[in-house]
């Protein structure tokens, strides 16, 4: 069975496997239907600090567990944690002694991305259900690999892209689904977001309360062991870890983008072209090398037969704009930019904020706009209750999908990163590449965005990724044999994330 014959009747199967999963994780420990979810969270000294927020705030749940590789975090947490619930959590360095724990009904994990996949595959197959933060895996098989689990296993699992569960973008998405902007095909994406150099490449310090080797988990052992002075957070920008910006805030808009537009599945050709620009420019240093490793600076470019979608990253200077169409849509001329735009052939539509659209009429006037916001972690805590995957606003076959959007934008970016051209191959090639989009525009656009912050762009030119040719079905590369391998990862014992068949 093809991966995405295989992903359909996962998906049209989940009503069926709701009767199967009709006997609740409340009981597996004797407990009665009236206790609380016994919560373990999973990576807490960043954006974990969230999930912590979000259950303390949840009367159905308590956090029994908290997990970190940093003893000196967990213990910090569980401190905070005992002040508010009054209960105090276990703080253990390794998840695994969570999934042991019979105590422990759900799972959140808010780890470095390499490690989201994994996780929550063992904790379904320890029969937990679990929320996993957005990327929801590191690479393409991954997320293939954590639908399988999820419907093998009978689990919840939900995706941290909390947009799904946003009033504006819920009424948005519906207004345009009933011709609210006419007939819509095309959507942009934009992270144009400010991101600063994470300092010179080289060999620092590991933390000292830090399990370098639990913290690496399924990727392999670095030598140096760290190549960034912020150990924490800047493995965002090293893809042995992260996935850069196109990975990091993207699945958030590519999320909402592939919603828009009703598409079910990959798509079928990929190209992006930018580079990791400017750094040189700001340090006033030609030999500067930045510790990290993707692409600040990108463009990528996805058909999907009859729709398309572009989504443009930005991590240099993002003030004073004078793009005056964004600036009218994003209602700002300075400052980041970060949501998506669809264009219909009677008005366009912006999302400019998790709790935030706009609706422009043909003459670009404000004719509608939505807000509000919504309760993703306690719409995941429901579905955990009534055992419904259709309950679920961000069920993870949804979350692969738009993950997989920024993976296959950056195997694009990788295969070419050496394919430093002028900006005039880049024209040239962008003249044979399917799009909705204007693609010399939106290249124009960001060649001034670069020149505006200083890149000189006969000196540091951009790269031009490789132009693959994608089976949705068989979720492979047709033309590119190489950009297959980019589809998985060399992973190390024990810490080896399953395919799909093998979950």
């Amino acid at each position: 069975m093809s991966q995405l014959n295989r992903r359909r009747f996962l998906k049209t199967s989940a009503a069926a496997a709701s009767a199967v999963m009709a006997a609740p994780a409340i009981g597996r420990a004797g407990q009665s239907a009236n206790d609380k979810l016994g919560v373990a969270i999973i990576g807490v000294n960043g954006r974990g600090g969230e999930h912590i927020n979000e259950f303390l705030n949840d009367e159905r749940t308590e956090i029994r567990v908290i997990v970190d590789v940093d003893e000196a975090v967990a213990n910090r947490r569980c401190d905070d944690i005992e002040k508010k619930q009054g209960l105090r959590p276990k703080p253990v360095s390794d998840m695994r002694r969570a999934f042991e724990d019979s105590s422990i009904d759900l799972i959140s994990t808010a780890t470095p991305n390499h490690w989201h996949a994994l996780t929550g595959i063992w904790a379904m197959q320890a029969g937990k259900d679990a929320y996993v933060e957005k990327p929801v895996c590191h690479n393409v098989y991954e997320g293939t690999a954590l639908i399988a689990a999820a419907r093998k296993y009978g689990r919840m699992c939900q995706v941290g892209t909390q947009c799904r569960s946003s009033k504006a973008v819920i009424e948005a998405v519906a207004f345009m689904r009933n011709g609210g902007i006419g007939e819509v095909k095309f959507a942009r994406g934009l992270c144009y977001k400010r991101r600063k150099s994470i300092g010179q490449r080289g060999d620092y310090a590991i933390p000292a309360n830090v399990n370098f080797d639990m913290w690496s988990g399924p990727a392999t052992l670095t030598d140096p062991k760290c190549t960034r002075e912020k150990f924490h957070y800047d493995w965002h920008w090293q893809r042995h870890y992260g996935n850069g910006d196109l990975g990091n805030q993207g699945p958030h808009q590519t999320d909402v983008a592939r919603w828009g537009l009703g598409i079910d599945t990959h798509p079928s050709t990929i190209l992006t072209y930018g580079g990791r620009l400017g750094y040189q420019v700001e340090r006033n240093d030609p030999n500067y090398v930045d510790g990290g490793d993707t692409g600040n600076t990108e463009v990528s470019i996805y058909d999907y037969g009859d729709k398309c979608m572009v989504f443009e990253t930005r991590g240099l200077s993002v003030d004073d704009s004078d793009d005056e169409e964004l600036n009218t849509l994003f209602q700002s001329k300075s400052g980041n930019k970060v949501g998506v735009v669809f264009y219909g052939t009677e008005g366009t539509l912006v999302q400019v904020s998790y709790e935030h659209c706009l609706v422009f009429d043909k003459d670009m006037k404000v004719a509608k706009e939505f807000k509000g916001g919504g309760e993703h972690f306690k719409n995941f805590v429901s579905a955990c209750q009534s055992r419904k995957v259709e309950d679920l606003n961000a069920d993870v076959r949804e979350g692969h999908l738009s993950a997989a959007v920024s993976h296959l934008g950056n195997i694009s970016y990788y295969m070419g990163e050496e394919n430093r051209v002028d900006v005039s191959d880049i024209s040239a090639v962008l003249k044979d590449v399917k799009s909705l989009d204007d693609n010399e525009v939106t290249l124009q656009r960001t060649v001034k965005h670069l020149t505006k912050n200083g890149v000189e762009l006969d000196k540091y030119k951009m790269s031009l990724g490789a132009l693959l040719q994608f089976d949705p079905e068989k979720e492979l590369f047709t033309n590119n044999d190489a950009a297959n391998a980019m589809l998985t990862r060399e992973y190390r014992e024990p810490y080896v994330c399953p395919r799909a068949d093998k979950v």
